[in-house]
């Protein structure tokens, strides 16, 4: 891969469940950071690069993901395509996993109404988990303010030369959000001072070196996601799910999982989703989605 601007078609197991994942994609966009069009199937949002921030305009078909890539640097082109693949979860064989999951009484009418979803996973595992603890016991719409808040005032800019980015921003990094301190955070989001504090105390364990990403061990970045002040276990089982790569995530305590499974506990949802596995994260975003729809048509 050579250049700065890419153009690549990115090949996926089909069945790829295209509307899903833009409804998914437009309800937790940041904006500034993600735009998404779902009448034209289309999404584009900076990424941050080991030598500068990327732009990524990207058309989505029932058989593949067309990506223009604008980079900072061309050694980066290798590292965002793969991102990207991880992001739309391309290379998962769907069509087992919805085999397996259609033996389940409560799965079986979710997986024929929408096969080949996919676990819809991050560019981004610092993102993630920011805009993660931004949502905590707010809405969604309100967690979606408060990272644009956080984007417009501690956001870096795209390189406006043949970038494609015009109007979009760079997340936050971890070491801009370590060092602007809590009360910057608060004043910028109007979020809690426990919530602004949680947030740094993140992005201080992120630009310390905690990575949440796939390839990392996945035990010692769960002890230390615990390890900051303010986040619980849903939280880390939701990264694990969106950001880890972890295709077994199961967020026990999440209240959708529990309502489909008849109102049951935590320790009894693990139990009952015990014939998921390995595949429990593809099995709560058929639960998600289909709650969402359900949210939608009233």
């Amino acid at each position: 891969m050579s250049g700065t601007d890419v153009d690549v078609l990115l090949p996926a197991a089909t069945p790829l469940a295209v509307g899903p994942i833009l409804a998914a994609l437009a309800a937790h966009a940041v904006p500034g950071v993600e735009e998404v069009d779902r009448a034209a199937g289309s999404v584009r949002r900076t990424v941050r690069g080991a030598h500068g921030p990327a732009v990524v305009s990207l058309r989505l078909t029932p058989t593949a993901v067309r990506a223009e890539v604008a980079l900072a640097h061309p050694g980066d082109g290798d590292a965002v395509v793969a991102r990207l693949r991880r992001w739309f979860d391309l290379d998962t064989d769907v069509a087992a996993v919805d085999a397996h999951l259609a033996t389940d009484a409560v799965l079986a009418p979710l997986v024929a109404a929408r096969p080949g979803l996919r676990v819809l996973g991050h560019v981004d595992g610092f993102e993630a988990a920011a805009t993660t603890v931004l949502g905590q016991q707010v809405s969604l719409a309100a967690a979606r303010t408060f990272a644009a808040r956080l984007v417009a005032a501690l956001g870096g800019p795209v390189p406006a030369t043949g970038s494609g980015g015009a109007g979009l921003r760079t997340f936050p990094s971890p070491e801009v959000l370590a060092d602007a301190g809590a009360s910057v955070v608060r004043e910028a989001t109007g979020v809690t001072g426990s919530r602004a504090r949680t947030l740094h105390a993140l992005a201080t364990a992120c630009a310390a070196g905690l990575r949440i990403e796939p390839d990392q061990d996945p035990v010692a970045t769960r002890a230390a996601l615990l390890a900051v002040p303010g986040v619980g276990p849903w939280t880390v089982d939701y990264l694990a799910l969106r950001a880890m790569g972890d295709r077994d995530a199961l967020p026990s305590g999440d209240l959708v999982l529990r309502r489909a499974l008849g109102g049951a506990s935590a320790a009894a949802a693990v139990a009952a989703a015990g014939a998921w596995r390995p595949w429990r994260a593809y099995a709560v975003t058929h639960l998600w989605t289909a709650a969402a729809y359900l949210r939608r048509a009233h």
